[in-house]
């Protein structure tokens, strides 16, 4: 073939064929959301949790107030990463059981199956607030709280509970990790902005609305799923933040299911390729 014909083929191709999407990532589990193809993971995933929640240890961290918090510890006995999982609105409270409950079972429990264990043992710690993750003023006149500026309460507890389990056991610092959903998606964005130098990566499912200049986090290895049907957190939301990220130099990987609503943490926590892609993470300095 001449250099002509070649540049005669490629002209005749259609242009999302020559350039692959930017940051495209890993390989995504095949079949339309939707399918029976690939709703099958989300069946099979509910069918393969059972009795891991009891291989969580029940414990409560004394500060401010206090948080309670699970605490998944792997039989591995050398150095292992730790996933910190922030809850959505399903899970406040202070029973120390709805965060591992609900939609909650999807970013807890992944990380704790067997066969990602013997890949990937890690520590999982899921605490539980009961007054959200990031920021909020509340109003004088008793209205809802407004999201404000600044490193949120909940995530204050929650590094500070990070930390100790640090102290307490063989966890590579440089190997945290953060994950959350719709509120605690917010929680995520949140401590990547007010503490950039914490995390190793966070995966982040249909966060909600923070303060925050999320441009700040844009060093931090990052993968955000959102559903494009959300009714409860418009996916512009995570749409605008990618940009933001992107502008300031960051490659955050960007998933967007087609028809999915709200409950997105179901797909997302069911690509099989996540855990691989997590546990590759390495913070460049300790924390």
């Amino acid at each position: 073939m001449t250099r002509r014909d070649a540049m005669r083929l490629a002209a005749a191709m259609p242009i999302g064929w020559m350039v692959p999407p930017r940051n495209a990532g890993p390989a995504l589990a095949p079949g339309d959301p939707v399918s029976p193809q690939r709703t099958a993971l989300v069946d099979a995933f509910r069918r393969s949790i059972d009795g891991i929640a009891d291989r969580f240890d029940k414990r409560v961290h004394e500060s401010d107030w206090a948080m309670p918090f699970r605490l998944f510890k792997p039989s591995y006995g050398g150095r292992a990463p730790l996933v910190l999982y922030l809850h959505g609105s399903g899970g406040l409270g202070n029973d120390n059981e709805k965060q591992l409950g609900l939609g909650n079972v999807f970013g807890t429990h992944v990380w704790a199956l067997p066969e990602n264990q013997k890949r990937f043992p890690c520590y999982v710690c899921a605490p539980q607030t009961d007054r959200g993750w990031a920021r909020y003023d509340e109003r004088p006149d008793g209205g809802p709280a407004r999201v404000v500026k600044g490193l949120g309460d909940g995530g204050r507890l929650a590094l500070e509970i990070v930390r100790a389990l640090v102290r307490e056991f063989a966890i590579d610092d440089r190997r945290i990790y953060v994950t959350g959903q719709s509120m605690g998606g917010a929680g995520v964005w949140n401590l990547l902005v007010q503490r950039p130098h914490v995390f190793a990566a966070a995966v982040i499912c249909c966060g909600s609305a923070t303060e925050d200049d999320v441009s700040r986090a844009a060093r931090t290895p990052l993968w955000n799923f959102h559903g494009d049907a959300d009714r409860s957190v418009p996916v512009t939301l995570s749409r605008q933040r990618i940009a933001a990220l992107r502008k300031a130099g960051g490659q955050p990987l960007s998933t967007e299911y087609a028809g999915v609503d709200h409950n997105v943490w179901e797909w997302a926590f069911t690509e099989p390729a996540l855990p691989e892609w997590l546990f590759a993470q390495r913070l460049q300095t300790p924390a």
